[in-house]
């Protein structure tokens, strides 16, 4: 007889993705054995590895928590560490943390279509492990842990007057203070402009905080806490009533700003900017604040209760539009001449892409290339057996779709089941494939074009088009006929003598 495998289903991370996916096993009652491997030393994914100051939330918290539990509060943008903390907490009443293996980082998964499983490979602090599976789930996100986006700037070495420092935010050292110090902050995306505020107030403020960008982003305002979850807390509405009523509603409002930008840029671009200006006063040059693109060509940047304005008033922060020509002695001297004194400089320019957490992937003895590969309904990739990618929304919070991936999945292993079929693989049609990302061709943020170089592709039409719409995608991937033409079944028969085969059965 055949080995027995380790698990039915493998799942790569512990963060939002793959402890939402985890749950959702566990509650729809697929009966399947899992297990977690995450490369850190806790559970979290992006809000245990990033600790910069003031790291919070980009998306409200009624739509980033999970769909099965609410978010318990009524702050719009929370915090890193209580993201983090809501992450364990789901984990652990769920009881998927017990499944977790940590300090796993994959290496390579080899599917086999005649044994009918994968293979992983495994690193685990320097052990080599192999664990088998019916089933992978990459719940890694789409970005490197191991380095950002970090160009090299001209004349950095030069840069040692007063013990000058360089930082990406993605590795904040434990000993950095800036207390007293002269910062800039190069980038102007949502990690930006969250350190500004957060650098310039408080205990331990900087001397002064000056944000360099090469062009603005549109930034707006939302409340710091929900002007209706918060009155309807203190009279004793129950917790989840709140969210799930405050969940539709921002669902609702999110995807109506989304579609007035996309259908009217003029209008949207005007009521932007007006809201921006009243906010800055009329000290500010709005050249600052006033993209050259259309909203939401790039994703909109918020920030609760206009914190990154109230310190631009103040004087507590200044921004800055120009080109770093080079790094001198004492800071940065712009293309324009002008020069920025610095003690700390904060690269923050971004992230650096990957999939499924730079793992080595391999069907029948051939590496798949993910560019060469489309996505089916956005969650299965073409020819890849028996696996699930989670890639959240790039216009809405990411755990809408995550949410909506792990239901979908835990619906396909049922159908199986029922079924007989141990298999399945999306196949398309010829000359379906095009050449825009899965993470779209309308938006032109830095991460959107160096993603294009490993992300997979779009079809020309559904199922293999990627429609960025949660009210669209929910009744689909979690209603819609599982059975598909798309979708071949299958099924792995093992002789007495170990022999395998699969046997495709549409």
């Amino acid at each position: 007889m055949a080995p027995a495998l380790d698990f039915d289903v493998l799942i790569v991370g512990a963060g939002l993705s793959g402890i939402g996916a985890a749950c959702h096993l566990v509650r729809e009652g697929t009966g399947k054995s899992f297990a977690i491997l995450e490369r850190r030393h806790a559970v979290g994914g992006t809000w245990d590895l990033f600790t910069y100051p003031g790291i919070r939330s980009d998306s409200d918290m009624l739509t980033f928590g999970f769909s099965f539990r609410p978010w318990i509060g009524t702050k719009v943008l929370a915090d890193g560490p209580s993201i983090k903390q809501y992450v364990a907490d789901t984990a652990a009443e769920h009881g998927v943390d017990e499944h977790i293996r940590f300090g796993r980082r994959v290496v390579r998964a080899s599917w086999s279509t005649e044994a009918g499983h994968w293979t992983v490979e495994v690193d685990a602090d320097g052990t080599p492990e192999t664990y088998t599976s019916r089933f992978l789930v990459g719940a890694t996100g789409y970005y490197s842990y191991d380095e950002g986006h970090r160009p090299a700037f001209p004349g950095e070495e030069a840069f040692t007057g007063n013990g000058g420092r360089v930082v990406h935010p993605q590795f904040w050292p434990d000993d950095l203070d800036h207390s007293g110090k002269r910062v800039v902050i190069i980038g102007s995306g949502a990690t930006a402009i969250t350190l500004v505020p957060a650098m310039a107030t408080g205990e331990g403020a900087a001397e002064h905080v000056t944000m360099l960008q090469r062009s603005p982003s549109y930034v707006m305002t939302v409340p710091a806490n929900d002007p209706v979850a918060s009155p309807l807390a203190r009279i004793g509405v129950p917790a989840g009533l709140i969210y799930r009523t405050g969940r539709v509603r921002n669902i609702l409002l999110q995807q109506a700003v989304y579609k007035l930008c996309r259908a009217r840029p003029a209008l949207a671009r005007k009521v932007l900017l007006a809201a921006v200006r009243r906010q800055v006063g009329p000290k500010i040059d709005m050249v600052h604040f006033t993209p050259s693109y259309d909203p939401w060509d790039e994703r909109l940047c918020v920030v609760p209760n206009g914190d990154l304005f109230r310190v631009l008033r103040r004087g507590q922060a200044s921004i800055v539009t120009d080109h770093v020509e080079t790094f001198t002695e004492a800071g940065i001297r712009l293309r324009s001449g002008d020069e920025l004194e610095a003690d700390i400089v904060i690269s923050a320019t971004g992230l650096q892409i990957q999939l499924a957490g730079g793992a080595e992937l391999v069907v029948d003895g051939e590496v798949v290339d993910t560019r060469d590969r489309m996505l089916y309904k956005g969650v299965l990739m073409e020819g890849v057996p028996n696996s699930l990618f989670v890639i959240g929304y790039t216009n809405a919070s990411w755990t809408l779709k995550a949410d909506l991936a792990s239901e979908y999945f835990c619906r396909l292993l049922s159908h199986m089941d029922e079924h007989g079929h141990d298999q399945v693989v999306p196949v398309a049609s010829p000359g379906e494939r095009t050449d825009v990302s899965v993470l779209g061709d309308s938006m032109r943020s830095g991460y959107i074009q160096r993603g294009d170089a490993v992300m997979p592709r779009q079809g020309k039409r559904m199922p293999w088009r990627i429609r960025n719409d949660y009210l669209r995608d929910a009744p689909e991937l979690r209603r819609g006929a599982v059975a598909d033409p798309a979708l071949r079944f299958g099924t792995t028969r093992t002789s007495d003598a170990g022999a395998a085969s699969a046997a495709a059965v549409g």
